[in-house]
């Protein structure tokens, strides 16, 4: 099934409102739909289900295996260079996007014109549910290469019919400059890169605040949702911002809605979500967090069934003030497992030591590394303050990150300042959680 958009009347076809039953319905039509559509010719999904009797209809949706990321990297392995997960023939496939990386080999994945549409058509939804409008311009400073994000971004935005600004092959100050003279009002991009265009434009005494620059949708990376992340955007481009969360292999599935700041929908028109224990698999209580799994129902050329995310999260159902009935995340997504830290028996997402970190003013930029010795893992925080200050000042600073963390997080970790411009600054995802290793204890 195609789903259009019509640029003409800004209209999206969509079945984000349904209530609960029918919601429910529509999802299993849908996920009917696809199997049909996969099963005679999708290897990767005819040997996973093979001898397995399943009516999407009416059976409970566990009685379908997991998918797992290891899964997607032996396939593409067994079958190089882009794995077995393909529906039709290879020549229908027109485009090809692939993961950071950050998660160990990169996965390739690929679309037909299709599935490409249906990606449209989800981001069409994201800007709905931001205010988006016909008369906005759409802003995106990066220089795409086959990260799959802010593509998605762009070509909906074009096809719904806005004024779009690809700014890849500037510096951040002509991105800036070019920006403004254009008069863009909504920006994509990476929290950590909304953060550094501020800090650019602050150098060269250029006010954000007084551009036209209304709305930001952030994505990529935790911050969107991090408080403190999130209110320094904010003031320092006084512009709202609207989280964003998908992903290469999945889709682009959450989305922040005008009247419901500082949570996420799950996009439940085009895909189901369930929140599982990592290690026992099974579903969890109403709010409870785990882990989240997803599967996408409109991607037939290369569809994921029951995806096990890696993303730590807690939902709850009900009606949004947007209209609607909606599985939200209240915070967004809490962490990756993968990327939790164990800290003197604590487990510490990165993520949350983050929302302390940008609630001092004074930091521009911060790494996280964490560092093996003997038996014991420690967190060493390194602080980059802002230009201007004095070294008594970043003694201080180092001093009162600590101790916030001791106080929030329950283990004081060690801090240490370093000069201003040293931290490296990142356009797309951030690269702040380092692992050293083991590290002999200082005499």
């Amino acid at each position: 099934m195609v789903w259009g958009i019509d640029p003409l009347a800004y209209h999206i076809v969509d079945e984000e409102t349904l209530e609960p039953d029918d919601l429910g319905r529509h999802q299993r039509r849908r996920l009917s739909e696809l199997l049909d559509s996969v099963l005679a010719t999708n290897a990767f999904i005819r040997q996973k289900y093979d001898g397995l009797r399943f009516d999407a209809m009416v059976d409970p949706l566990d009685r379908l295996p997991l998918t797992t990321r290891a899964e997607i990297q032996q396939d593409q392995i067994d079958h190089p260079p882009y794995g077995s997960n393909l529906t039709l023939d290879i020549a229908r496939y027109t485009r090809h996007h692939q993961t950071s990386g950050s998660m160990g080999v990169p996965l390739r994945w690929l679309d037909t014109p299709e599935s490409w549409d249906w990606w449209k058509r989800c981001w069409a939804i994201i800007f709905a549910a931001a205010g988006l409008t016909r008369e906005d311009r759409v802003f995106i400073p990066f220089s795409f290469g086959p990260f799959i994000g802010f593509w998605g971004a762009f070509e909906s935005a074009v096809a719904l019919g806005n004024f779009c600004l690809p700014a890849g092959g500037m510096t951040t100050t002509a991105r800036i400059r070019y920006m403004l003279d254009h008069a863009a009002s909504f920006v994509c991009c990476t929290p950590t890169y909304a953060l550094h265009m501020a800090e650019v434009a602050e150098a060269e005494d250029i006010d954000l605040t007084a551009s036209p620059v209304r709305g930001l949708i952030v994505a990529g990376e935790p911050g969107g949702n991090i408080p403190s992340t999130r209110a320094q955007i904010e003031v320092r481009w006084g512009a709202r911002v609207f989280d964003h969360c998908g992903m290469t292999e999945i889709g682009p599935w959450g989305f922040e809605c005008v009247e419901a700041p500082g949570g996420i929908h799950v996009m439940e028109s085009e895909f189901i979500a369930e929140v599982i224990d990592p290690t026992s698999e099974e579903p969890v209580p109403e709010g409870d967090c785990g882990e989240l799994v997803l599967t996408n129902l409109g991607r037939v050329g290369s569809p994921l069934i029951r995806y096990r995310t890696g993303d730590q999260i807690c939902l709850t159902h009900g009606r949004c003030r947007c209209g609607r009935w909606f599985a939200r995340a209240e915070g967004g997504i809490l962490g990756r497992l993968d990327d939790m830290i164990l800290v003197r028996g604590n487990n510490v997402f990165p993520s949350v030591v983050e929302g302390v970190i940008r609630e001092f003013d004074e930091v521009a930029e911060f790494r996280l590394e964490v560092v093996s010795r003997g038996a014991l893992t420690q967190l060493r925080i390194v602080l980059e303050p802002k230009a201007g200050g004095s070294s008594e000042s970043s003694g201080r600073l180092a001093d009162r990150v600590r101790d916030t963390v001791r106080d929030r997080l329950h283990f004081a970790p060690e801090t240490i300042v370093v000069k201003p411009g040293t931290l490296p600054r990142f356009e797309l995802k951030a690269k702040r959680l380092v692992r050293l290793g083991n590290e002999e204890e200082s005499e």
